[in-house]
């Protein structure tokens, strides 16, 4: 079975919330607030999760930080995935065939294969009440910010 990527384009692009956002004043402004607002979450709490598995801060716990940043996270996701499908949907034939817009994409599935190999196979086993990680933590984290530093401008980029 083959999936005809600008054909769905094509469709999105064409339905009735796309125009609407498109022809609105104020929603695809809107829209765009919401989506930073997430990313601000998301990666703001990541970040700072990322910075302290690489020493910075040691003198706060782990656990506790995970604890409080690390839900951030997940309800930025909640305001990047509608607004981030609702504002693709506006210029979807045009985004479907940017290859800043796929690699933004590629990019995003990097940092969440990361954040799994990170809390199935690293955090549960190697953190307990430790204030230190092993340095297949530190890779990760390294990883995590450079992934969400690209995904940031690749989204910069497709605004130009």
């Amino acid at each position: 079975m083959f999936f005809d990527v600008a054909r769905v384009a094509d469709w999105l692009e064409n339905t009735s919330w796309a125009a609407g956002i498109r022809q609105s004043l104020w929603l695809y402004p809107a829209l765009e607030i919401v989506h930073i607002v997430g990313i601000v979450m998301l990666v703001g709490a990541a970040f700072m999760f990322d910075l302290r598995l690489l020493g910075f801060s040691r003198n706060l716990p782990l656990w506790g930080m995970s604890r409080h940043l690390l839900p951030w996270s997940r309800r930025g996701l909640w305001l990047i995935i509608p607004s981030g499908i609702l504002l693709f949907m506006t210029n979807a034939k045009s985004l479907s065939t940017d290859p800043t817009f796929w690699l933004k994409i590629v990019l995003i599935i990097v940092a969440a294969v990361n954040v799994f190999i990170f809390h199935r196979f690293v955090f549960k086993t190697d953190s307990g009440g430790q204030t230190e990680l092993s340095p297949v933590s530190k890779v990760l984290a390294v990883v995590s910010i450079v992934v969400w530093i690209g995904v940031i401008a690749c989204g910069r980029l497709l605004a130009y």
